[in-house]
Order: structure tokens, then C-alpha cells, then sequence
């Protein structure tokens, strides 16, 4: 684990960033008529709700976005408030997909369609939403927070894995690696 909370969200970042890149190979699957397995499409939908957003937007959204706001970085508008409009689509979307994938499970054929529709739009927002934050968002908050708010800010970090379960959190880590693999294959 890394000792800077920049590069831990930086790291979370390069396992989310599977999990998307997996997601359109999914929706292809599934245009070519081709079954996909519903574990897996259950557990990115998991993997979405608890990684990427109670573990990763929330370490934003609750720590970091108010301790930059105190250090004077407007709470609306460019970078801040852009961000959080996108965490909010994002769950809009994994919202989206958890119903159209429950209904697909259920065998209604027309599921499949909103289901492709989310996948879709879910790869489509996260690359240019983690370019944001990695080029804009982060240089920015090593210019505005000194060291020790930034060590002060780890430690907050590492009480959200805590909530959330480190278990889970591994968990989540090793289905995206096996996802991104399985994704590879075909």
C-alpha cells in the first residue's frame, strides 16, 4: 500500500481502469448473441457499487473534495464540481445496469438492450473521468495540500477500507484482474 494518498487513488484508478476496459467487451458479447456469464456481469456491477464508488468515490467525495474546498478550490464549477457530476452519472448508470442486468437474468430478451446501452455508456465515461482526475484533479491537490494534510488524508483513506471490509476490497481487486483476463481471452 502506498504511503502517499495520490497515488493510492492512482493505483485504485489502475484497477478500476480494467474492470472498464472490460465492460465493452461485454456489450460486444452480448450484441453477437453470445452468452455472457452472469456472475460476471453481477460482479462488475458489484465491483462498480463497492470499489469504484463507496471505496474510491466516496475517499473523494467525503475527504479529499472538502479538504481542497478548505484550502480555497471552488466547490462548484472546474475541477470539483465537474467530478462530482460525474460520480453522480456514473452511479445513475450502475444504477441502470443493476436493473437491466436482474431483469436480463430473468430471461426478458429485451433486458439485453439496456444492459449493452449501460455497458456502453459506463466505458465511455470513466477514461475521460479518471484523465481528469490523474492530470487535473491530482497535480492540484499536490500543489494546494501540504504533507502532512496529505498523511492526515491517508489515514482517513485507510479507515474507508476499513468500513468497507479490506477483504471486500481485496476481493473486488482479484475479480477485476480475473475480469480483465477473461476479457483478453476472446
Amino acid at each position: 500500500m502506498s504511503n502517499n494518498p495520490i497515488q493510492l487513488l492512482e493505483d485504485e484508478h489502475l484497477i478500476i481502469a480494467k474492470v472498464i476496459a472490460a465492460v465493452p467487451v461485454l456489450a460486444d458479447r452480448l450484441e453477437a448473441g453470445q452468452t455472457v456469464d452472469l456472475e460476471m456481469l453481477h460482479g462488475a456491477v458489484e465491483f462498480l457499487q463497492i470499489f469504484a464508488d463507496k471505496c474510491h468515490h466516496d475517499k473523494e467525495e467525503a475527504l479529499l473534495f472538502p479538504a481542497l474546498i478548505n484550502k480555497g478550490i471552488p466547490q462548484h464549477g472546474c475541477p470539483i464540481g465537474m467530478l462530482t457530476s460525474e460520480h453522480k452519472r456514473g452511479r445513475v448508470l450502475v444504477t441502470e445496469l443493476t436493473g437491466a442486468a436482474d431483469t436480463y437474468q430473468s430471461g426478458d430478451p429485451d433486458a439485453k438492450k439496456t444492459v449493452v446501452k449501460s455497458l456502453r455508456e459506463l466505458a465511455a465515461l470513466y477514461p475521460s473521468h479518471i484523465w481528469k482526475e490523474d492530470y487535473l484533479l491530482f497535480p492540484l491537490t499536490n500543489k494546494v495540500l501540504s504533507l502532512e494534510e496529505q498523511q492526515a488524508l491517508l489515514r482517513q483513506f485507510e479507515q474507508v477500507w476499513d468500513l468497507v471490509g479490506r477483504d471486500v476490497h481485496h476481493r473486488l481487486k482479484q475479480f477485476a484482474e480475473g475480469l480483465s483476463e477473461n476479457a483478453q481471452i476472446c
